[in-house]
């Protein structure tokens, strides 16, 4: 199993809780001293782990890593789970900060997916996870970027469902609400259904276990968003409006 991000927040824990003895897990993320944390607390719970200090914008250090954890234990899981937040936080979103935001979730994920689907597609088989949002379902003012490249992982992730299960590959989207995160620690505003990051994690692993197409939650939440995709723009524009801005450096 591979998971990227895995330095903390949702990645950090669902790598705990994989961690089991004959599991063997490579996990990658950029704060090297986190990461550690995290692989010797797997470690302790019998987890053989492996760990890779990188940005996922390295496409090809990101294709080279991702090889040789397959070689050292064929991969049946991939989550591609890094990302970084940001908002406008009133002033408005830099083009420095669109770029980072769009770089990092959407090519990021590419750089996760594509070569693990590759490796798998070899086989005949494998599991791959895609971290969106709910704020993929519909545009809000206050996070422009972050919405959109959620909203972007989130297509991809569906069509890539059909496209490589004629090879006997799964895929599975995750949008997760407000979870108790880093990236969420900066959020100055009520965050509605907010979930602790291991309660998160374990409604995405029984998910998985059941290769559901899209695992969203809390379903309060998830139906809300999913009503304001279905309504026109013309009626939900003024109240999102009035809704309070992500911090900018969030």
């Amino acid at each position: 199993m591979l998971i990227t991000g895995a330095s903390s927040g949702l990645g950090a824990a669902l790598a705990r809780l994989y961690a089991a003895p004959g599991v063997s897990l490579a996990l990658g993320g950029r704060d090297v001293r986190r990461l550690e944390a995290v692989a010797a607390d797997c470690r302790t719970h019998g987890a053989e782990v492996t760990t890779r200090h990188l940005d996922v914008l390295h496409r090809v250090a990101m294709a080279d890593w991702i090889a040789k954890a397959d070689a050292l234990a064929p991969l049946d899981l991939v989550i591609a789970n890094a990302g970084v937040g940001g908002g406008t936080g009133g002033a408005g979103e830099s083009a420095q900060q669109t770029h980072q935001i769009m770089s990092v979730n959407v090519t990021g994920a590419v750089n996760t997916v594509l070569p693990a689907a590759a490796a798998m597609r070899t086989r005949g088989h494998g599991q791959l996870a895609i971290v969106s949002s709910l704020a993929g379902f519909r545009g809000f003012p206050g996070a422009p970027a972050y919405c959109a490249s959620k909203a972007a992982v989130r297509v991809w992730g569906e069509s890539l469902r059909g496209h490589l299960g004629r090879d006997g590959l799964c895929v599975s989207v995750i949008c997760p609400g407000y979870v108790k995160t880093r990236m969420t620690a900066n959020n100055d505003f009520p965050m509605p259904l907010l979930m602790d990051a291991d309660r998160a994690a374990r409604r995405i692993r029984r998910g998985l276990a059941r290769d559901r197409p899209r695992i969203a939650f809390p379903r309060r939440l998830y139906a809300a968003v999913w009503l304001l995709n279905l309504l026109p723009p013309s009626w939900t524009d003024g109240m999102l409006a009035r809704l309070p801005e992500k911090p900018g450096n969030g």
